[in-house]
């Protein structure tokens, strides 16, 4: 038979009192409730026997740890677990005061109250938790039972046993917080149990799909009504299973019939084992973001002012419209379209009245295509059209005529009625290309060429128009060159006055002394300038150069006006006064010495060329209408502009020996420049018989072959009167 197990040492702080001799050993003490073992201390020392074997015991539990202290607070027993818990040896707390040891944070009063409760009453109080701190400064979480220890029913000490609850307060706080997260998600959280059903939804569930949780709970997630197609949720599951999560974006709809697109993230969670024990799915309502991505894709696609496609959207849509055909053979056109002499409605009535123009035109193009078309907005008064799908180009011309006579309709601008016309050019896919490039290059030359054959019409795209333009762009760029290479001159030709024969004025002219071609004339090269703004540098050279000549002469004893044209570019730029002015300056000729010639379109061309005339007037430079008669002025026009001289057009001055109109026209516009004080010139007067007409009614003075052709060394000396 083997011998008992020895008795534990009793442990240096263990209890003064001994328990008896007959006390039973540890291992074969039975287990006593807490109640009844401090029953039993109350009851004598065999009660306070089986209590100091309890404690003994409980010395080499690794999990309880129990202090004790006397009714002065002073540590009386401390075991090794307490030694483990607080980190403070047992030779470093018995006999020490226990609140030097131990802290309750926060709480400190609270717990000597609690002490000292027991020690009033005798009672044992409830078990509960404590948040201390040791004299180490570490913090942990004990469930707390003290006890009262009675000797012959007298009190003698607190016996406290903890049980360090860290780890389990942690999980309760992790499980609070993910309950407040659950529960406070802006997103809906839905947990499903193994087979899919759902068995908890958070608040943001009933927010976002206006479901009360108890229309889901129980049911499967299929149930919220999702637009998927056949077979969408097998292959979800079957992702889940072998990848434990798919996230996508859905369309829903809400209890009350609305949709609304949706993202979604479903999880598998496994267990301990690896198998799949639940589900968890997050739905986002991203309705908003989808309203802005959607705002920030139209702005990024058309055009602020119109509403229209831009660029990039037309060339994406173009893109498609020939891949279309590559795989059907459905033929495509690009119409270019250009508001004709839009700038004067700006220069005119103002940049705010030139965009409810744009905005009108925009929506009368709407109108004259199909759904399937795209019109877009380029820039400025550009536009250009995709015909997706047409049958040839019958059909795209009436599309262009269509387009015609809606810009054609009058616009109300500040109850002012507008009128617009538009050029139109067309390339038709295959027959002028097969790619975007090609079509967008070849719609533009045929749209120059509507231009150019009068504006207000459309035009086909042919290869002698892409040869044309091609001509065209090399005589821009070597233009360019010209002005840097001192290649233009400047011939004059005198203007005589009828009475004297003195010459008063020479006009300037303008050549071109082309290193291939010899000397050109102003109508091989000015189109050109004009159109691509090279006039106004050019511009500028020649009233430098002629007030330069001009001075010369005044210098050799030969004082003349010089008279420069001016083109409506030049009149509409916003340097031309600091030009003349330049041009003055730096000749050190007198303002009164020089005459600029304009056009008579420019009288009609509103309140910016009116205030650069009047300007130029009071510098004292004098002015002239150019070819009187073929343009469209008023004689209220002529009445407001400060005008010095007026000059009739050569096509009214040749014919009037032989044709009655003319002889009579020729009168009557001279008549109009006397009753507006203004000298009257006669231009291209090539014989005796057509001097004579105009000397016999009052012209000042006439300009021609019959007196001097143009010359770089003109003749200033008096012709017979």
């Amino acid at each position: 038979m083997s011998e008992p197990p020895p008795k534990p040492a009793a442990h240096p702080s263990a209890p003064s009192a001994a328990p008896s001799s007959d006390a039973p050993h540890i291992g074969d003490a039975p287990a006593i409730a807490a109640g009844e073992l401090l029953g039993r201390a109350e009851g004598g020392p065999e009660a306070f026997g089986w209590l100091h074997h309890f404690v003994t015991a409980l010395e080499l539990a690794p999990a309880v740890a129990v202090h004790s202290i006397d009714q002065a607070g002073i540590i009386r027993f401390w075991n090794r677990a307490s030694e483990e818990l607080y980190g403070i040896p047992s030779s470093e707390a018995v006999g020490k005061p226990f609140r030097e040891l131990v802290f309750h944070p926060d709480h400190e009063a609270e717990f000597e109250e609690a002490i000292a409760a027991i020690w009033r009453s005798g009672r044992a109080p409830p078990a509960r938790d404590w948040q201390v701190q040791s004299r180490a400064g570490r913090r942990h979480w004990v469930y707390s039972c003290p006890y009262p220890v009675r000797h012959d029913s007298v009190m003698q000490e607190v016996f406290c046993m903890e049980v360090d609850i860290t780890a389990r307060k942690e999980a309760e706080s992790n499980l609070a917080q993910a309950a407040q997260v659950f529960q406070n998600a802006r997103d809906a959280i839905i947990m499903m149990d193994a087979d899919y059903r759902v068995r908890a939804v958070n608040g943001a569930f009933t927010s976002i799909t206006g479901h009360v949780p108890e229309h889901i709970l129980g049911q499967s997630l299929a149930s919220l009504g999702w637009d998927a197609a056949d077979g969408f949720y097998e292959r979800i599951w079957s992702e889940l299973d072998g990848q434990d999560h798919w996230e996508g974006e859905l369309a829903s709809v809400r209890s009350n019939g609305e949709r609304y697109p949706v993202r979604v993230a479903l999880t598998a969670i496994r267990d301990a084992h690896g198998d799949v024990s639940s589900y968890m799915a997050m739905l986002s309502d991203i309705s908003e973001r989808k309203r802005l991505e959607e705002q920030v894709r139209h702005q990024a696609e058309h055009d602020a002012l119109t509403g229209l496609p831009n660029r990039i959207l037309f060339l994406d849509r173009l893109h498609q419209a020939l891949a279309t055909w590559r795989r059907q053979r459905d033929r495509c056109a690009v119409m270019f379209l250009d508001l004709d002499k839009f700038k004067a409605i700006n220069d005119t009535h103002g940049h705010q009245a030139g965009d409810a123009v744009l905005r009108e035109v925009a929506a009368r193009l709407r109108a004259c295509v199909r759904r399937v078309d795209t019109i877009s907005r380029l820039g400025g008064d550009e536009f250009v059209v995709l015909l997706a799908d047409i049958k040839g180009a019958d059909q795209a011309a009436h599309v262009a005529g269509a387009v015609t006579q809606a810009v054609a309709r009058p616009i109300d601008i500040k109850g002012q009625q507008v009128a617009l016309s538009v050029s139109i050019g067309i390339a038709l896919c295959p027959d002028d290309g097969g790619e975007v490039e090609a079509l967008l290059h070849h719609a533009d030359v045929a749209m120059y060429h509507a231009k150019q054959d009068g504006r207000d019409t459309y035009r086909f795209f042919s290869p002698a128009m892409n040869a044309h333009v091609i001509e065209r762009v090399e005589l821009e760029n070597r233009l360019r060159q010209a002005i840097d290479s001192h290649e233009f001159v400047l011939e004059y030709q005198p203007e005589i006055e009828v009475a004297s024969g003195r010459v008063g004025t020479v006009e300037a002219l303008l050549r071109w002394r082309h290193p291939e071609h010899g000397l050109l004339l102003p109508h091989r090269f000015l189109p050109v300038a004009e159109e691509s703004g090279l006039i106004v540098p050019i511009g500028e050279w020649v009233l430098k150069e002629a007030c330069r000549q001009a001075r010369a002469w005044s210098d050799a004893g030969f004082p003349v006006t010089v008279a420069v044209n001016l083109s409506a570019a030049q009149l509409a730029h916003v340097g031309l006064r600091a030009a003349v002015d330049a041009a003055l300056l730096g000749a050190g000729l007198a303002p009164g010495a020089l005459e600029l010639e304009i056009a008579e379109d420019a009288l009609v061309r509103g309140e910016p060329a009116f205030e650069t005339v009047l300007a130029l007037r009071a510098r004292g430079v004098q002015l002239s209408i150019d070819r009187f008669g073929t343009g469209v002025s008023s004689l209220e026009a002529l009445r407001r502009f400060p005008l010095t001289k007026l000059k009739i057009d050569r096509s009214y001055v040749g014919d009037v020996g032989h044709d009655p109109v003319d002889a009579a026209m020729v009168p009557a516009i001279i008549s109009v420049a006397r009753s507006l004080g203004l000298r009257v010139v006669a231009e291209g007067v090539e014989t005796a018989e057509q001097l004579e007409f105009l000397r016999r009614h009052g012209c000042d003075d006439y300009q021609g072959f019959y007196a001097s052709a143009a010359s770089a060394r003109p003749d200033l000396s008096p012709r017979p009167a």
